[in-house]
């Protein structure tokens, strides 16, 4: 049996588009204001593995009860891509991703199976 990785936290990618770029902002910036996480830049471009423009969203475990329902709640159509933070960045995005809305093809390309850490 394998050993279960150890999530040092998770992402929440809230994708948006020219029309949809004010109503994820205050997604993004209400959520910065109820929870404690950080929020990234609001990316009017693809960034990294996502297909489209994107707000990231960093947050540790014991607040991924609370945000995820509440991003559920208030999404009003985005789409939402949360994925955990263990270390590998390729399995991180391809195999343990919780979608919110339209599945979204990623560019895993991009995106390492080595170390890697975050600061949340």
């Amino acid at each position: 049996m394998k050993p279960t990785p150890h999530i040092h936290g998770y992402h929440a990618h809230v994708y948006f588009d020219a029309d949809t770029l004010e109503q994820a902002r205050e997604l993004c910036e209400e959520a910065a204001q109820r929870f404690e996480l950080k929020m990234g830049r609001v990316h009017q471009r693809p960034v990294g593995p996502h297909p489209d423009w994107s707000c990231q969203l960093a947050f540790r475990p014991q607040v991924f009860a609370e945000l995820v329902p509440w991003l559920a709640l208030h999404r009003d159509g985005l789409v939402v891509l949360v994925h955990p933070i263990t270390g590998n960045d390729l399995v991180d995005h391809r195999d343990r991703a919780i979608w919110m809305g339209a599945v979204r093809p990623l560019d895993l390309g991009v995106l390492s199976e080595g170390p890697v850490e975050y600061d949340l």
